[in-house]
């Protein structure tokens, strides 16, 4: 059971009706990426400016109809925390975009001068660490990762924050696919997904939120239906949600680049196997992004026409097919004054 401050922090990062729909700008390379293709120049090229622009754009358009935001420390904290609506929820990430890519695996660690304690002090209400895992990575790369985890989920227990565990698997430097983008590996299995979000279901990790990606490949994944193909995948997402269920830890689904059409099938699998929201970045704002900046005119129009739009749709499916998010309290036990401030945490 979550401490009252976790799942008071956790019912400002969902909407009245208990839905998690989250909108991240946090992304650091494929904002890079995005301003760099609209721009036309070498994503070294790409300035602070530039990045606190697009950033305070997507918060300027989108912030009222989402749940919670995710920000970063680097651009989006000093683009727009100044008007991130006062109803919508903050998350933060931790993690530093650079990694360390080596032969049998790849090892992660915070931003530079960032911290759990850091967030907590300045309002957040989540903590988001993204982790790239595979299981089968060497075991030094798999101590570290897991070690990392630990360590975070410790912090967020100490300062009685919700922890946000992102996931990711991604191909090794010997892979025909290899790339470091943020980009849905392609060569992924089901079971790759699956063993991660095993392990740290874990209660040694602390973890009070997933933010997951399909077991399988999102261009793939066919109609929902009564075909064999659709019957295994079913089957897959119900391995997640049953792992989740049984470790009490709520998923949302994150949107890794994939088309509206496809996002909202992922969506459609994962809200039958009991995930309760999503947290997408790119699905909702990358258009906008790579077509019209630095237009600032342009940008917001699509933004808040076709941006709005996925967004207000992607909702729309949630509380159509998804089950909200209840908070629960451990209160029960107190039966005198004074009880509860003697026992908590």
């Amino acid at each position: 059971m979550s401490t009252i401050g976790k799942m008071r922090a956790l019912t400002r990062m969902a909407n009245a009706d208990g839905y998690f729909t989250m909108v991240a700008l946090d992304q650091r390379p494929p904002m890079i990426g995005a301003i760099s293709k609209a721009r036309g120049i070498a994503p070294e090229a790409v300035s602070f400016a530039d990045m606190l622009s697009a950033k305070r754009m997507i918060v300027k358009a989108l912030g009222d109809a989402a749940s919670s935001m995710l920000f970063d420390p680097n651009y989006a904290i000093p683009a727009a925390i100044d008007i991130l609506p006062s109803k919508t929820g903050l998350i933060v990430t931790l993690e530093e975009h650079r990694f360390e890519d080596t032969p049998t695996g790849r090892k992660g660690r915070a931003i530079d001068n960032w911290s759990v304690e850091k967030i907590r002090r300045m309002g957040g209400n989540g903590v988001k660490l993204l982790v790239w895992y595979r299981p089968d990575a060497s075991r030094d790369v798999l101590d570290h990762q897991q070690a990392f985890v630990r360590a975070v989920g410790a912090e967020c227990r100490r300062y009685d924050i919700p922890f946000v565990l992102e996931l990711l698997v991604y191909p090794f430097p010997s892979s025909a696919s290899h790339t470091t983008d943020y980009v849905e590996s392609a060569d992924k299995k089901a079971e790759m997904v699956i063993e991660s979000v095993r392990e740290f279901a874990k209660p040694e990790y602390g973890v009070d939120l997933y933010k997951l990606e399909t077991p399988l490949p999102a261009a793939s994944l066919p109609e929902i239906g009564d075909s064999a193909a659709s019957r295994t995948a079913a089957a897959e997402f119900e391995t997640i949600g049953r792992i989740c269920r049984d470790a009490g830890i709520p998923w949302v689904l994150l949107s890794g680049g994939a088309t509206q059409e496809q996002f909202e099938r992922v969506l459609g699998y994962s809200y039958a196997a009991g995930a309760q929201g999503y947290l997408a970045g790119r699905t909702i704002w990358l258009d906008a992004i790579e077509t019209h900046f630095p237009d600032e005119a342009k940008v917001m129009a699509a933004l808040k026409a076709d941006g709005l739009e996925r967004l207000r749709a992607l909702e729309e499916l949630t509380r159509a097919k998804a089950e909200p998010w209840t908070a629960r309290y451990d209160i029960d036990g107190i039966t005198r004054e004074g009880g509860f401030a003697a026992a908590y945490c």
